[in-house]
């Protein structure tokens, strides 16, 4: 898999799955809102993880430096 997140896109990524975990986790965000922004926030930090976005690859974009 060629990396396609660069390093302020990935440091984003895992700010807002930090964010949206912590708003769970406080019980802020509940319900079915709150499983859909917590796997939202997983999917964002997989991402972040590996350097490699599947729908940045569909979509032809790329914030890594090369």
């Amino acid at each position: 898999m060629p990396k396609n997140v660069g390093l302020a896109d990935k440091a984003g990524r895992v700010m807002i799955a930090v964010v949206i975990c912590t708003l769970f986790s406080l019980k802020i965000i509940s319900g079915l809102l709150g499983i859909i922004l917590l796997a939202v926030a997983i999917i964002l930090f997989v991402t972040a993880l590996f350097n490699f976005c599947p729908l940045y690859k569909i979509l032809g974009i790329s914030t890594c430096k090369k």
